[in-house]
């Protein structure tokens, strides 16, 4: 569960182009998740229709090349996107979610996590 050195042509471009406008989005919907009880929040990210989470931000909204979508890990594991026995080690990966946004690249047959800081203030 690192970033994936394909991500740096392909996709971390457009990824942190958007990323820009919609971070204190993200880090507000990250701590509501939170506060509401469900640990690892995970934003998957799409420029097409997915079925992972609930749709937080169109991409056509902002103008972006992306959709963010809301999950947390408990998702994932049920979808088995993470495997069960996988999932201690995804928590002893995942990063300070008030410093890190963990995003969920979808595209084609392409996943990967990504965690990327947010700005700072």
């Amino acid at each position: 569960m690192t970033n994936d050195p394909e991500l740096d042509g392909k996709y971390l471009g457009t990824i942190s182009r958007d990323f820009v406008k919609v971070a204190d989005t993200l880090k507000d919907a990250s701590y509501q998740i939170r506060k509401a009880g469900f640990a690892y929040p995970i934003f998957p990210i799409s420029q097409e229709d997915q079925p992972i989470g609930n749709l937080l931000i169109g991409k056509n909204e902002l103008k972006l090349d992306w959709s963010y979508f809301a999950s947390f890990l408990d998702e994932f594991v049920q979808r088995e996107l993470v495997a069960k026995e996988k999932e201690e080690d995804f928590k002893n990966t995942y990063k300070d979610p008030d410093e890190f946004c963990c995003l969920f690249v979808i595209d084609k047959a392409f996943t990967r996590f990504v965690f990327i800081p947010y700005p700072e203030d």
